[in-house]
């Protein structure tokens, strides 16, 4: 199973994310919903550091499953661009789970 983590203050702005753990689906190299994820994970990511300009810090183990983001910025919002991104990345991950169920996919949200 995969747990996504989204983080917010408690003011309701994003502080990060973490994906955690593999969907088990399909056996390796044919699992769907992990590779769903994982394209979405990664994109988000990568989305954020071309386009919205704010600094993250990411940590990563692929053999784990595990991938984390977290926003460096302490006081205040992100940019509208994350933040836009960010509900993408939440859109994009409660429409898996829709698709998919709770067999395979576990998402919370954290106050930080």
């Amino acid at each position: 199973m995969t747990d996504i983590t989204i983080q917010k203050n408690s003011k309701g702005w994003y502080k990060g994310f973490k994906c955690d753990g593999h969907a088990g689906f399909a056996e390796y190299g044919q699992d769907i919903v992990c590779a769903a994820l994982s394209v979405l994970t990664i994109n988000t990511i990568n989305s954020i550091e071309a386009f919205a300009g704010d600094l993250i810090d990411v940590t990563s183990d692929e053999d784990q499953g595990i991938i984390t983001c977290s926003f460096r910025n302490k006081v205040g919002n992100i940019s509208e661009e994350a933040t836009l991104l960010m509900k993408s990345y939440e859109l994009g991950v409660n429409g898996i789970y829709e698709q998919y169920g709770k067999e395979f996919l576990n998402i919370k949200f954290e106050e930080v």
